[in-house]
């Protein structure tokens, strides 16, 4: 998949569906949060990556701390602004070096991974949008599929203090049925006897299991609809599955 064309195309469909909602209007799955917020939000975002990026940061940037991290009010130049963000991104991986190890809330990484992990942050905020403006929210199987996979290396990460996700000896499945996609639109969430997390794709009988399309299933994973609102199918103990949502809020 080519990281850095989504980056771009997906910043652009966030600001257009940005752009055909009030700024003031509440982001239900944001609570608290303006949809002028939300924009301000995933714009300071992808500058706070670049600029780590840049600075090969071996620490945390402070979000205050971002350069130009507050958009103009002319909303022709707000877009400007995030779409002047996402390649801010981009240059500064090239310049840097895409296997040169930076700062990340996962331990270091190769500054490439910025690029996936911002692509999938609008991808989602995107979703946060449309729910906003009442409109409907799509994306291709792939993309919501490595959405998924991206997702889950994050809340599978250990995480001090919180608790595990899965109970020792449980497992999910998720099995997206998107034509095309085969492997990676299954996925097998474990913990062993210790509780340890892992994932990988495959399919699996788990304690509980979630079926539909990737894109729901996205939707489903992130929490920003309830599956009963989806046209997904729930099997199996779905304790486990509110468990999981309930454990991996960020």
């Amino acid at each position: 998949m080519d990281y850095a064309a989504k980056l771009i195309d997906e910043h652009r469909i966030f600001a257009d569906t940005v752009a055909a909602v009030d700024p003031a209007a509440p982001v239900p799955t944001c609570p608290g949060w303006t949809v002028q917020q939300l924009f301000r939000h995933v714009g300071r975002g992808v500058r706070w990556s670049a600029q780590m990026v840049a600075d090969r940061a071996t620490e945390g940037l402070d979000p205050r701390a971002v350069r130009d991290g507050k958009p103009p009010e002319d909303p022709e130049a707000a877009t400007d602004w995030l779409m002047d963000g996402a390649a801010k991104l981009l240059e500064a991986v090239d310049t840097t070096g895409a296997d040169i190890a930076v700062w990340t809330f996962l331990g270091p990484k190769p500054s490439a991974w910025w690029v996936r992990r911002r692509l999938h942050e609008v991808v989602v905020h995107r979703a946060d949008a449309a729910i906003a403006a009442g409109t409907g929210f799509e994306l291709a199987p792939a993309l919501a599929a490595d959405a998924i996979s991206e997702w889950l290396d994050i809340t599978t990460h250990p995480r001090p203090g919180a608790a595990p996700p899965l109970e020792a000896g449980q497992a999910l499945h998720l099995h997206a049925h998107d034509e095309g996609l085969g492997s990676a639109g299954e996925w097998m969430i474990t913990a062993d006897a210790d509780g340890a997390l892992k994932w990988s794709h495959g399919h699996g009988k788990g304690s509980a299991a979630v079926r539909g399309r990737s894109v729901d299933l996205l939707l489903a994973i992130t929490r920003r609809r309830p599956i009963s609102e989806l046209d997904v199918e729930m099997l199996g103990d779905d304790a486990v599955w509110q468990s999981w949502l309930d454990r991996t809020a960020f």
